[in-house]
C-alpha cells in the first residue's frame, strides 16, 4: 500500500504510472469509463478489468495471455522497472485485482494507493478530467506467468485434498450458503465443498475502504481455520473480491497466494465440479 502523500510525490516528480483500475458490480450502477473522464488522479492512465482479459472465455475478465498483457501494459507506458500505483473508484475494490494481475504476470513494482481515489480527493489533491494523454509506450515489459499466484479447477481440487491448505471464498454469506440466486446464468447456488467463507467486507473499513489492521486481518483469517502456516487459495463470484483476500494476506507477509481465476462463475457450471448448499 502507498499513501495519497507519496503518490502525490511520484506524480509530481513522473516517479510512477497510475492507474485506474476501477471496476464495479452491475447493482452498482456505475460507469468506471466515464468516471475515469470525469475525475482522476493527474496523469493516470486507465486500466480496464473487463478488456485486459481473455474475451474468449466463457467466464468473465479471466487472465489474458502473457503476449496480451505485455502488449496493454506497454501501451500505458510501462516498462520492466517502472513504478506502478493502482486505485480504485470505491476505495479499495477492485484495485487488488489489477494489483494481483501484475503480480501473476511478474511485476512485483506495484503498490495500491490507500484510500483509492475518495481517500486521494478528501486529503486535498487535485484531479483533472477529459480524455487523458497517453504516456510513450515502454519497450522492454515482458509478462511472464508466476504459477504460484494462480489456482485453477486443478489447484483447487488438490488444496482441498491437503489438510495444510484452505480454501476461502469472499462472496457473502448468503451467496456461500446458496441461498441467493447466482446472479449469471446456468450458475448453480451454493460453495465448493469444503471452502469456507471469509466476505472480503470483512477485511475492509469504511469510507473509504481500507484494509484493517494487521491483528484485526490475523484474527479474520484465525476465525475460519486459515492461521499463518496454512496455504490459502482464494475464490469469490468471478475472481474480483478474492484478490482482496489475496492482498490482505500479502501484507500480513504470507504471500504468494493462488487466486482462482475463475471462481464460482466457472466452478458453479461445471458438471464436474460438486456443489454444497445450495
Amino acid at each position: 500500500m502507498i499513501s495519497s502523500a507519496d503518490v502525490a510525490s511520484l506524480v509530481e516528480k513522473r516517479g510512477a504510472v497510475v492507474l485506474d483500475a476501477s471496476w464495479y458490480l452491475p447493482a452498482d450502477g456505475r460507469d468506471p469509463e466515464a468516471e475515469f473522464l470525469a475525475a482522476r488522479i493527474p496523469g493516470a492512465q486507465f486500466f480496464d478489468i473487463e478488456t485486459i482479459a481473455d474475451t474468449d472465455h466463457e467466464c468473465p475478465h479471466m487472465l489474458p495471455s502473457e503476449a496480451l498483457f505485455t502488449a496493454v501494459v506497454r501501451s500505458l507506458g510501462i516498462e520492466s522497472d517502472t513504478r506502478v500505483v493502482v486505485y480504485d473508484g470505491k476505495g479499495l475494490f477492485s484495485a487488488a485485482r489489477a494489483w494481483w494481475m501484475f503480480r501473476v504476470f511478474g511485476h512485483t513494482k506495484v503498490q495500491i494507493l490507500e484510500g483509492g481515489l475518495p481517500g486521494w480527493i478528501a486529503a486535498g489533491y487535485r484531479t483533472e478530467s477529459g480524455h487523458a494523454a497517453s504516456l510513450p509506450a515502454g519497450e522492454d515489459f515482458v509478462a511472464t506467468r508466476e504459477r504460484e499466484w494462480f489456482a485453477d479447477v486443478k489447484v483447487v481440487k488438490a488444496a482441498l485434498l491437503d489438510d495444510t491448505s484452505v480454501v476461502l471464498d469472499a462472496r457473502s454469506a448468503t451467496r456461500f450458503l446458496g441461498q441467493e440466486p447466482e446472479p449469471r446464468p446456468g450458475v448453480r447456488p451454493g460453495h465448493i465443498p469444503g471452502s469456507r467463507n471469509l466476505h472480503y467486507a470483512q477485511m475492509l473499513t469504511d469510507d473509504p475502504s481500507r484494509l484493517k489492521s494487521a491483528a484485526q486481518l490475523e484474527a479474520l483469517f484465525e476465525s475460519v481455520g486459515a492461521a499463518e502456516g496454512k496455504t490459502v487459495v482464494t475464490t469469490c463470484g468471478s475472481g474480483i473480491s478474492a484478490c482482496l483476500l489475496a492482498l490482505a494476506l500479502h501484507e500480513l507477509g504470507r504471500s504468494p497466494v493462488a487466486v482462482y481465476d475463475g471462481s464460482w462463475a466457472e466452478w458453479g457450471c461445471r458438471a464436474d465440479c460438486p456443489v454444497a448448499g445450495g
